[in-house]
């Protein structure tokens, strides 16, 4: 699989590059506190990254005021699994290099399904940070030839938390938590009951 920059103009489609924050801070913290699992483990907001003054500058300068919530997504992958997207921007903080395997979400079908060969592959070096768009499909990082990964994940307050009631139907029926649309490959390993929609290869970064 192709392999790109974040630098690359080909990135412009799905984000850009954070600008005019220090997240050595985070990062370092990132390092000391954090787990790397041989799986994959997110964690939506951890109080030891959301008291840094990096994510008091990312609330004010990124969202607007918004609250946010700074947490990590961590561990060892190469596969695709799954892609999700929001309506708002992700900020993606690359602790360790990571790769992130990126669609767009214009290119869902009616019918909600989405092609993985339309998915292009983008590397976020170690002290890199970077914008995802609302409209980019993303899922868990990876990891550089099978070395784990460490990624800080910024979202408005409440993403990714348990729903509270159930949803069924088009794009309803994709909304697996809070803020959170999920389109699952069958090959993917995800919960019973998860919605599909990934048509394609299940892609590996590795090959």
């Amino acid at each position: 699989m192709q392999i790109y920059s974040v630098t690359d103009p080909k990135f412009k489609k799905y984000g850009k590059v954070v600008e005019g924050v220090d997240f050595s801070e985070l990062i370092a913290k990132m390092e000391e506190c954090t787990p790397l699992p041989e799986g994959v483990e997110y964690v939506p907001g951890l109080a030891e990254l959301e008291a840094l003054p990096a994510a008091k500058e990312l609330s004010v300068k990124v969202y607007g005021e918004m609250p946010i919530q700074v947490g990590y997504c961590n561990g060892h992958n190469c596969m695709l699994n799954a892609l999700e997207y929001h309506r708002d921007s992700e900020i993606n903080i690359a602790a360790t290099d990571a790769i992130l395997m990126l669609g767009w979400q214009p290119d869902i079908t009616d019918d909600f399904t989405y092609d993985t060969s339309l998915v292009e592959a983008f590397l976020v070096p170690k002290g890199t940070a970077v914008e995802v768009y609302a409209t980019s499909l993303h899922y868990a990082p990876c990891g550089v030839d099978g070395a784990g990964f460490k990624v800080g994940i910024v979202l408005p307050k409440g993403t990714n938390l348990p729903l509270d009631a159930a949803h069924a139907g088009g794009e309803d029926g994709h909304l697996t938590a809070k803020n959170k649309w999920l389109l699952g490959h069958p090959e993917g390993g995800l919960d019973e009951g998860s919605p599909m929609g990934l048509i394609g290869k299940n892609l590996n970064v590795n090959e």
